[in-house]
């Protein structure tokens, strides 16, 4: 996939930054290329639920921003994405130290994108697979 923006990676860096959420989850980018994005966050107490597993949450939230900043990288200088519908398919409890979603679009478009991320935990187990839609937008 091509990206449509020279400085690609500023861009989608700079989304990611401004990510509140991901900043309160600890989160970091570990891998970046033009429609495929890799995030990693901690599994805390925080971020756990009642059975000490990495909360749902913390898999959507991974999975969904690992899809839209995938889907960032490939848009044209000055817009963004929204998702507008993401389904996700929870497959093993997530234990261990960290989660990790990989993102990466399945069918790039000018106004709407199809995205895919999967997440595992450390030891590459799955932990969640997620399908959703984006919508390009100004910004």
């Amino acid at each position: 996939m091509t990206p449509r923006d020279p400085d690609w990676r500023t861009a989608a860096l700079a989304g990611f930054e401004r990510q509140g959420l991901l900043r309160s989850f600890g989160a970091e980018v570990l891998d970046m290329a033009p429609g495929r994005v890799v995030i990693a966050a901690p599994i805390t107490e925080a971020t756990s639920q009642q059975h000490g597993y990495g909360h749902a949450g913390l898999s959507f939230a991974l999975g969904d921003s690992a899809g839209g900043f995938a889907a960032q990288t490939l848009l044209e200088p000055g817009k963004g994405v929204l998702t507008i519908e993401m389904k996700i398919n929870l497959l093993n409890p997530a234990q261990g130290e960290r989660l990790i979603a990989t993102g990466q679009v399945e069918k790039p478009g000018r106004r709407i994108s199809v995205v895919r991320a999967d997440v595992e935990n450390e030891a590459g187990r799955a932990v969640a697979t997620l399908l959703g839609t984006m919508m390009i937008v100004d910004g």
